[in-house]
């Protein structure tokens, strides 16, 4: 039977190494170490991310910072050291346990000279204390002889960029406290401390030799024992991370070791993390009867979503590839807004509120970048780091050719992430009623945006006769929308309709405030300039920006798009590679074919102002036309939710596979890079918006489902405005 809750790899393939560390990811929301093996493996990828410990960067201008590896435990049999790149691999099975963070491997090995052992590791990072992380491994010899064992911390630890690693580890000091080892590194750009404390203990048999290796860098424990066949030797591995983000720096070592000695027993720690996943999962999990593949890739998905979601820092953000590998340098975009803040917003509010104060807190960098472009307000960086700065690499390589250097406009003029961040401020206030942070931090978010859309927005006299203002209209020009295969774009429709949103919501908040917190309202007021006139100027541009509907009510996705060239992407398959793989840069920017569904994203996000008729023909229009499997990952969420919005589950369903497949079958051929977090997390909207049709209204909380055929139960839980509410369907 299969085990609902365990995703396990039966057998060992170096082809897929990479990818295999990606998805046996563990954990807790503070750090997060993929699943490379303890003892290494040629061409691996071994990391353990922090959150917010940023450093300079070449190009990408700043990047999370590979820590020091905690994982290292080299194992000797007889002298000869354990590898699965040489001897004989008789057995290998590797699982993760999503109900309780617990990494297993067991491996049956024989060495070149034939001593054989059964070797079993298991590993957590623990969500009780999130600074400690254990590991054991369990050794029962086939021989009778010498087992050796060097447990390590081991700051060598690398940023891997492709052709080339980047070190970012200044070593400061190392040496031992209270029996434990401990080591004190600094990043070499950003100034940030790292401590960390090592401890190890042996059960099973008498330690023949037991030393400390002070390798500079490398703080290394050393046992020698002497074993018999059959009998099993334990090694337990404590390991503690703090950074002088969270202590002050005089403390950093002693708390490292008081975080490392208070570990009493492997299974005192074990039960502490069993109860803690025991709570997420009672407000997260979602129950799917009759599909076993969807349950245990949902569960997945989340289980990737909650590892990576800080519970007690308001100062950092998800990455697109969460802690989960390299790629985008740790840096967060709209992905987190629109795709991951719903699941936390209706299950875990309080994560859900870190996430949106992180923005509150990055004001600053969003006023600087605006004031740097001309504009007022608040403009958000298309990418974000550790100060809210705008970190977007201006250059990047080219995919095809290394050599070729390719320009990157995004961080210049994709700017719909400013009206993204306070939609995901508003809609967290409409489902949690936490009017606290609205009024101290949510209202300002959506009035300093507002700002800026007003100071952007084109006045052109020149469209006579064009809706909605004959004689003249406001416009957003030379912007880049969701979809990104078309750069330097006129008008693009979701940026210009969320724009009017978020002007609309602005003057909606402000009224609201003025009622509810008057003394609020009036700093504001003060602090951002919000004198008549400039409010008198947003409703001007609400009422004449440009906003094109044709009569049947489709929506042209930017000026000019329906005179592009049209593609059959049909007659494309099979292929491997994406519209703009197969046409160039340059050519994709001159066809139809979309990376992501730009305008059934926005009818997604406001739903409730379109009619049905108008859906359904822009569903049938784009769906054709958007590079559904190799593509975005963010589109295919957002198609089934559409999918079920027009009435076809089975379709639906199809593109909900592409999403919760996307990491664990790596559809895309790049999840060695990490997790993709805003597909992971859009399949709890798929599950949720899509098959049971969960919207909320002014009246509170409706359903309408549509449940794929083969599927018998769903059943799922969240809270709406302090009170946890329960949704179970079937098909009857």
């Amino acid at each position: 039977m299969t085990d609902l809750w365990a995703v396990t790899h039966t057998q060992f393939d170096p082809q897929h190494l990479q990818h295999a560390e990606t998805i046996f990811t563990i954990g807790n929301g503070y750090l997060s170490t993929r699943g490379a093996f303890e003892e290494g493996y040629p061409g691996d990828e071994r990391a353990t991310l922090l959150h917010g410990v940023f450093d300079d960067a070449p190009m990408v201008m700043t990047e999370l910072v590979n820590a020091p590896d905690w994982l290292a435990l080299t194992i000797r049999l007889n002298g000869e050291r354990f590898s699965l790149a040489q001897g004989t691999l008789e057995a290998f099975e590797q699982t993760l346990d999503l109900k309780t963070g617990v990494l297993t491997r067991t491996v049956r090995w024989r060495s070149p000279a034939g001593d054989g052992a059964t070797l079993k590791f298991e590993r957590f990072a623990s969500l009780a204390n999130e600074h400690l992380l254990l590991l054991r491994c369990t050794v029962t010899p086939e021989f009778e002889g010498l087992l050796e064992i060097h447990a390590a911390l081991d700051a060598h630890a690398y940023n891997e960029h492709g052709a080339y690693r980047l070190a970012h580890w200044h070593w400061l000091d190392q040496g031992e406290r209270r029996k434990a080892a401990y080591l004190l590194v600094r990043t070499h750009g950003t100034g940030l401390k790292l401590a960390g404390a090592l401890r190890c203990q042996i059960n099973g048999t008498a330690v023949q030799a037991q030393d400390m290796w002070h390798a500079t860098m490398v703080p290394t424990q050393v046992v020698q024992l002497e074993v018999k066949a059959g009998q099993p030797v334990v090694a337990e591995k404590f390991v503690a991370l703090v950074t002088s983000r969270d202590v002050e720096v005089d403390r950093l070592v002693d708390t490292a070791v008081e975080h490392v000695t208070a570990v009493t027993t492997w299974e005192a720690a074990l039960a502490a993390q069993t109860a803690a996943w025991q709570a997420e999962w009672e407000r997260c999990n979602v129950i799917v009867e009759g599909d076993d593949e969807a349950q245990l890739a949902l569960r997945f998905n989340l289980f990737q979503m909650l590892i990576a979601a800080p519970r007690h820092d308001d100062r950092v953000n998800i990455g697109a590839k969460t802690l989960s590998g390299f790629g985008y340098c740790g840096h967060s975009f709209w992905d987190t807004e629109i795709f991951m803040l719903p699941l936390f917003s209706y299950t875990s509010p309080h994560i859900a509120r870190n996430l949106l104060t992180y923005r509150w807190r990055n004001l600053p960098g969003a006023r600087a970048k605006a004031r740097a472009n001309g504009f007022e307000g608040a403009q958000f960086p298309w990418e974000s780091a550790a100060t809210g700065e705008e970190v977007t690499p201006t250059w990047v390589p080219h995919f095809a050719d290394r050599t070729q250097l390719v320009r990157i406009w995004t961080g210049d003029i994709e700017l719909h992430i400013s009206a993204d961040i306070a939609y995901a401020a508003q809609q967290y206030w409409q489902v949690t009623g936490d009017d606290e942070w609205f009024i101290q931090q949510g209202a300002e978010l959506i009035l300093d945006t507002a700002k800026f859309w007003a100071s952007r927005a084109e006045w052109h006299p020149d469209r006579a006769g064009v809706p909605p203002a004959a004689g003249g209209v406001y416009e957003y020009r030379d912007v880049i929308g969701p979809d990104e295969y078309h750069e330097h774009v006129d008008n693009n429709f979701y940026t210009n309709r969320m724009a009017q949103w978020n002007l609309q919501t602005a003057l909606h908040t402000l009224a609201w405030l003025k009622n509810q917190a008057p003394d609020k309202a009036q700093q504001l007021i003060g602090q951002l300039d919000l004198s008549e006139q400039r409010l008198a100027h947003w409703q001007a541009v609400i009422d004449k920006l440009y906003l094109p509907v044709q009569p049947n009510g489709l929506i042209e996705q930017f000026d000019g798009y329906f005179q592009l060239r049209e593609i059959d992407a049909a007659a494309l398959e099979p292929r491997s590679q994406s519209f703009q793989q197969i046409f160039g840069i340059a050519g994709a920017n001159e066809v139809q074919g979309i990376k992501q569904p730009d305008v059934l994203i926005l009818l997604h996000l406001l739903r409730s102002e379109f009619s049905a008729a108008l859906v359904r023909v822009n569903y049938d229009y784009y769906t054709p036309r958007t590079d559904h499997t190799y593509g975005s990952s963010l589109g295919p969420a957002i198609m089934a939710i559409m999918a079920c919005e027009v009435g076809l589950p089975a379709d639906a369903y199809e593109h909900f596979r592409r999403a919760v497949r996307a990491d664990l079958h790596d559809v895309r051929g790049n999840a060695d890079d990490g997790i993709h977090a805003a597909s992971a997390a859009g399949t709890w909207q798929v599950m949720a918006f899509g098959f049971a049709g969960l919207r909320l209204t002014p009246d509170g909380w409706h359903l309408h489902p549509r449940l794929p055929q083969h599927w018998k139960r769903l059943s799922f839980k969240f809270c709406y405005r302090g009170e946890w509410q329960t949704v179970d369907l079937t098909q009857e």
